[in-house]
């Protein structure tokens, strides 16, 4: 490639979470409503379906990274759902403890969660603009 030419983002691959036990990210993310794609605990890592797409989270486990809480600020990635307050309810029920209450935002709601090593992901909807949400 030459100095003038540019590349072009085609989209994302996959989001990588650090965590510090596998199996125990796995059982977080499940009852987060997570589907595991495939898991290979021999290279400590597994991947986490986020609805129809591709692209998932990908668990890779890190030796000796403890538990700790979210680092503020802290990236976030968001994943659309049909309702972040319902959500929210189902986190709680599940044993997830939100960061915040679900709290307005431009598009709709959304409710944080930090799973035991920090990472923060956020569930938002769309529910004060659904034309631009996932049909």
């Amino acid at each position: 490639m030459s100095d003038d030419e540019s590349y072009e983002l085609l989209g994302f691959d996959n989001v990588l979470l650090p965590v510090g036990n596998l199996a125990e990210a796995v059982g977080f993310y499940e009852r987060a409503g997570f589907t595991v794609g495939f898991r290979f605990d021999e290279g400590g890592i597994a991947l986490l379906k986020v609805g129809g797409e591709t692209p998932g989270i990908l668990l890779r486990q890190e030796e000796e990274f403890g538990h700790r809480p979210p680092p503020w600020p802290s990236p976030r990635v968001w994943l659309e759902v049909p309702d972040a307050r319902r959500a929210a309810k189902e986190l709680a029920a599940a044993g997830i403890v939100a960061l915040d209450e679900p709290f307005s935002v431009a598009t709709g709601w959304t409710v944080e969660v930090a799973d035991p090593w920090g990472n923060v992901i956020g569930f938002t909807d769309y529910r004060k603009r659904p034309e631009l949400g996932r049909a």
